[in-house]
């Protein structure tokens, strides 16, 4: 009985998997190339970012930001880019600091700023191929929603770019001493002021609750690394009344070496007195790795990731960040046409 019963079972999934392989919209495509230049290349892209998250162990956080990229001919590459928080309650520190802070520092926003070139030490082209999916007016809504996509892979070209990244970079931010201090293995007693006072223990207001310390920090620095891109900018149009096949997607995956040696804590104030800052150990040394992928569009959306260490608090430099933007508006900064005489 067992027996035939695997038997009922494999019999039935190969017939399944046969009608899966045999749909009746299946058949072959024939395609027209309308045009294949990876080249060919919007050289300004404007970015409005409306959200951003960043898991920071120093300050978790998340805002909008603004960036800009521009490509000088086939040699060079611009990029700057800024962001800061929404409001108090997408900036971690600086709220639980605003609402628990015993000390008299006032809670720094966050902000971030990066501006920076890639030199294209390689920048060549190579066949490949893409996939696109075959989609028809008629497909809309739930019953788009509710089909398998088919596929049509089509040759095309690909630029390629090796890069060499070279940059700056400057973030300040909230920090809270209380977490860092015991992530270092020591106690907000270890700041001292010039006569030798520390801070308290616990609270004046209740001798039961911990003293809370809190300062900012700014951090600038650069960073240097390499970066690899991957451009296809191809359209085709389908027969059989398919819509028309883009794939103008250009991305970037890079690995930058930070480096910070104007890292600066500001000593705590309390009661009159300053707290130095000394005490607090902190790092000039920092790595990331990252993604990024825009399309050559006039308008359009683009999208970013990143994780690694970065420089600041020691301990507490870890990071991974996300960010969207929408819209994204690109030119080729050509507005001049061939004027003939009569």
């Amino acid at each position: 009985m067992k027996k035939i019963l695997f038997f009922l079972i494999v019999l039935f999934g190969a017939n399944v998997f046969t009608i899966a392989q045999n749909r009746s919209d299946q058949n072959p495509v024939t395609y027209e190339e309308l045009y294949d230049e990876p080249y060919a290349i919007n050289t300004l892209f404007v970015q409005f970012q409306p959200i951003y998250g960043e898991l920071f162990t120093a300050n978790i956080n998340a805002g909008f930001g603004l960036e800009a990229t521009y490509f000088h001919k086939d040699k060079m590459r611009f990029n700057a880019h800024a962001r800061k928080t929404y409001t108090q309650q997408f900036d971690l520190v600086r709220d639980i600091a605003d609402k628990n802070s015993d000390v008299d520092n006032e809670p720094a926003v966050y902000n971030y700023f990066e501006a920076g070139a890639t030199y294209h030490i390689k920048d060549f082209e190579e066949s490949s191929k893409t996939s696109m999916f075959l989609y028809k007016k008629s497909y809309k809504g739930s019953k788009w929603a509710a089909r398998v996509p088919i596929n049509a892979d089509i040759p095309c070209k690909v630029r390629k770019i090796y890069g060499a990244r070279l940059g700056g970079f400057f973030y300040d931010t909230s920090l809270d001493l209380n977490r860092i201090m015991e992530n270092q293995g020591k106690t907000i007693q270890a700041l001292e002021s010039e006569d030798g006072q520390t801070l308290p223990v616990t609270r004046p207001s209740n001798s039961e609750e911990e003293f809370q310390a809190f300062t900012n920090m700014s951090v600038g620095g650069i960073y240097a690394g390499g970066s690899m891109s991957w451009i296809k900018n191809i359209a085709v149009d389908f027969d059989n009344k398919y819509q028309e096949g883009v794939d103008d997607l250009i991305f970037t995956v890079f690995l930058d070496l930070l480096v910070a040696p104007a890292i600066s804590v500001d000593d705590v104030s309390y009661q009159g007195n300053s707290f130095s800052s000394e005490a607090i150990d902190t790092s000039i040394i920092g790595f990331r790795a990252g993604m990024e992928g825009r399309f050559n569009r006039t308008w359009g959306w683009a999208y970013g990731g990143e994780v690694g260490m970065r420089p600041g608090i020691s301990g507490r430099g870890f990071y991974a960040l996300v960010k969207i933007s929408f819209p994204v508006f690109s030119t080729n900064l050509n507005y001049s046409v061939e004027a003939f005489g009569r």
